[in-house]
């Protein structure tokens, strides 16, 4: 039997990108718009986590504009919405808090 392989564009734009330009230590990246009111496969809201060195020196804001610079091209594609969390290997290893989206508001899964 022969699993049907499943194409994630997006995503895979998104790990690719920011591998190559971060060099990460660790990356999450979570396809939520199953949590949304979008078709299926829709692949337009996602959370992110990436811990990098290139962050060292960098406040919150200039991390994620560097974040949303490297996905200009999937913002204005469709991707409607990208929750991050960019942290430097030292603050990633002494984090104790979880990285959870906060639930939609919006549309008809909004609650």
């Amino acid at each position: 039997m022969t699993i049907p392989v499943v194409q994630r564009p997006v995503r895979s734009s998104i790990e690719t990108k920011l591998t190559a330009a971060l060099a990460p230590v660790h990356l999450e990246v979570d396809d939520e718009s199953r949590m949304h009111s979008v078709p299926a496969g829709a692949e337009t809201h996602f959370k992110v986590l990436v811990v990098s060195d290139a962050f060292e020196g960098l406040g919150p804001v200039d991390r994620h504009r560097r974040v949303h610079a490297l996905l200009a091209e999937e913002l204005a594609a469709g991707l409607h919405a990208i929750s991050l969390r960019t942290l430097t290997p030292a603050q990633w290893q002494a984090s104790t808090t979880p990285f959870r989206s906060p639930p939609c508001a919006g549309g008809s899964k909004g609650g």
